[in-house]
């Protein structure tokens, strides 16, 4: 596992930019993991200035909300949309998002290169909540009471928050042949602790990327402010 320490969420998102910006650049037809949410908001940002050819990527989303229309503006699907595949110039053939043909689909697009990866702040992976096997598929899930208080913040009213998603499983992600893992902020201290220095357990969903060949894990000073191990940092 490669970590690197940066100063703030402008450095985390630049770096994270270029490692995809190279992914692609290598291997135009690759396919790519994506997350939503605040976190990847900048990297998307970053790869839009950088002149990258979007026209042969294949995209697989992480999760989407169970009962949100995709012209909700806190779809997943229009999130992205917004923030990469109108701008980037993407069409429709090119993305995907969970459905109960998902895995066959990952499949035939011969597999995720390179997967992007939040981390909740109960140390949930996608919409993996804690108790998820490590071996789980993509499937709707129930989202936890600490999952829906954090997600409070995008929704007029709490009560609007979606209770169920279809997730891409843990077993899903970590067939991925590269992992970036982007965390930011004080509050994702705890997990981002648990997840790299802690046991591997279920009741961190995001502690199953220890077991994985190619995970690279950029983090400001915050996020890394309860890890013990001296990782490389960088201004």
């Amino acid at each position: 596992m490669k970590v690197e320490i940066l100063q703030d969420y402008g450095a985390v998102s630049e770096r994270a930019a270029q490692v995809v910006a190279d992914a692609i650049r290598q291997a135009p037809r690759c396919v790519l993991g994506l997350a939503t949410g605040s976190t990847p908001v900048g990297l998307y940002a970053r790869l839009l200035t950088m002149g990258v050819d979007f026209s042969s990527v294949t995209t697989f989303n992480l999760d989407e909300y169970v009962g949100l229309a995709a012209c909700h503006v806190q779809s997943y699907r229009y999130f992205m949309w917004q923030h990469l595949f109108t701008p980037a110039g993407m069409q429709p053939e090119q993305v995907h998002f969970p459905d109960e043909r998902y895995e066959e689909q990952i499949v035939r697009a011969g597999g995720i290169d390179l997967q992007i990866l939040g981390i909740g702040s109960n140390g949930h992976i996608a919409f993996n909540e804690p108790g998820s096997s490590h071996a789980s598929r993509t499937r709707t899930v129930e989202l936890s009471a600490q999952t829906i208080r954090d997600n409070a913040r995008f929704f007029d009213r709490a009560e609007d928050v979606p209770k169920k998603a279809v997730s891409m499983g843990i077993g899903t992600i970590l067939e991925a042949r590269r992992i970036l893992l982007m965390a930011t902020g004080a509050a994702k201290a705890p997990a981002i602790s648990a997840a790299l220095e802690g046991p591997v357990t279920e009741r961190v969903p995001a502690s199953a990327l220890q077991g994985h060949d190619s995970v690279h894990v950029l983090l400001d000073k915050e996020a890394a402010s309860r890890l013990s191990s001296h990782y490389p940092k960088r201004p």
